[in-house]
């Protein structure tokens, strides 16, 4: 149908409520917590940080009651302690200046002979932050500088370095260094593929969240467009001849005008249930889906068209899901409004077959075509194969031999689910 066809359903622009549309899914909490503190500068991790630099001072304090062979505790000490703590709360922003910030202060503590302790504390979390950040090369050359440091200092460096008298470390403690570095590295490496992965479920998320809305538009597109069409052209039909008959005949004239009143009351009455829809999400439709136990209302709106319409049933009935039941109604309805707009036929037979594998439907009219695309590259059989497609069933349309129109239609009895 002009003007309504599935790519005003992709552009938008219908209403919703307070509550937002049906396919609004809010995203996780946290996910992009990582994003939003590197892009705030005003959100910096000041509690995390006080209170590492609270451990690490009195950490060491304790630490250093059992190193006497080691350099006092002073004021220097301290200073080099809470300059690597406090670069600390930039690792989110400048994740590099800090791993190799933290690693060169805790460096200039242990060449200034003071005692070992919590200080390897602020080189973790700094080469942490920038592996997960992404800075490796930052990272493996922060911790590389200190622990290449660390064994110049403590196999060489110590004859020139305080405190007096102080010994070369012996290689098998530099065994526990090394189980250090690795363990850091491997703890930064896991929770920086974590990241990564967090950030492709969202990204995933956020795929199969536009993918769900584009299949709520079409499907809101099909519906209105299934609504109007059928409506709107009976209403064409009885508005050329009411304007026909206005001054032969007036009484036909007034049935071709009550006709369009009941067309276009039905229409608006299934538009407004359409668009509740989305004004409510999650709410019952306040009306039932029409399905086949309308087709005797269709047939009647067919009559008003001028189209006489023959319908058989066959089989045993059986109840159809709500689905099934609409898109055979759907179905029924848009091959009836093709046969009023583009078909020279004024009759049309319609065949409901109840099979043992699901639901048959055949329309056929005995033509001529009045338009040159009659033959179905319209919006409307589009609509039908969508909806057929969606329940796992079939639809062929196309001419007859002896020049009429045919669709058909087949609907498995418990419908699956489209991908």
């Amino acid at each position: 149908m002009a003007g309504m066809d599935e790519q005003q359903g992709r552009r938008g622009g219908l209403p919703h409520g307070r509550g937002g549309p049906p396919w609004h899914t809010p995203e996780t909490p946290g996910l992009r917590r990582w994003e939003e503190i590197r892009a705030d500068p005003r959100r910096l991790p000041w509690l995390t940080t006080v209170l590492l630099t609270l451990f690490v001072q009195a950490g060491t304090t304790f630490a250093a009651q059992d190193q006497t062979g080691r350099a006092d505790l002073d004021l220097w000490a301290r200073a080099l302690l809470l300059i690597g703590s406090v670069l600390l709360l930039f690792r989110h922003r400048i994740p590099v200046v800090v791993a190799y910030g933290t690693a060169g202060s805790a460096l200039v503590y242990l060449a200034a002979g003071y005692p070992y302790g919590p200080v390897f504390l602020t080189v973790a979390l700094g080469c942490f932050s920038a592996i997960v950040a992404g800075r490796r090369r930052a990272a493996w050359g922060a911790i590389g500088l200190l622990w290449v440091g660390h064994i110049l200092v403590s196999h060489w460096l110590y004859r020139w370095l305080p405190p007096a008298g102080d010994g070369p470390w012996g290689w098998g403690q530099e065994l526990g260094v090394v189980i250090w570095v690795v363990a850091i590295i491997a703890v930064s490496e896991l929770a920086h593929s974590r990241r990564e992965q967090w950030a492709k479920d969202r990204i995933e998320r956020e795929r199969a969240a536009a993918r769900r809305a584009d299949e709520e538009r079409l499907r809101i597109a099909r519906e209105l467009h299934d609504v109007l069409a059928h409506s709107i052209s009976v209403i064409n039909v009885q508005a050329g001849v009411g304007l026909a008959l206005l001054d032969s005949d007036p009484e036909q004239a007034r049935t071709a005008l009550t006709t369009i009143k009941s067309a276009s009351k039905e229409a608006l009455g299934e538009v407004r249930q359409v668009l509740d829809t989305l004004r409510t999400p999650g709410d019952a439709p306040r009306a039932p889906a029409p399905g086949l136990d309308r087709l005797p209302e269709l047939v009647e709106q067919a009559a008003g068209a001028g189209l006489t319409v023959e319908v058989t049933t066959e089989g045993e009935r059986f109840p159809l899901p709500p689905g099934a039941d609409l898109a055979a109604f759907r179905i029924v309805q848009e091959a009836l409004t093709n046969v009023v707009r583009h078909s020279g036929s004024r009759s049309a037979r319609v065949r409901v077959r109840y099979a043992e594998a699901g639901l048959e439907l055949g329309i056929d009219d005995d033509g001529p075509a009045t338009r040159a695309e009659a033959g179905g590259s319209g919006n409307g059989l589009a609509g039908m194969r969508e909806r057929a497609a969606a329940l796992g069933g079939t639809i062929e349309a196309g001419s007859r031999s002896d020049g009429g129109f045919r669709v058909r239609a087949v609907l498995p009895r418990t419908p699956s689910t489209s991908p």
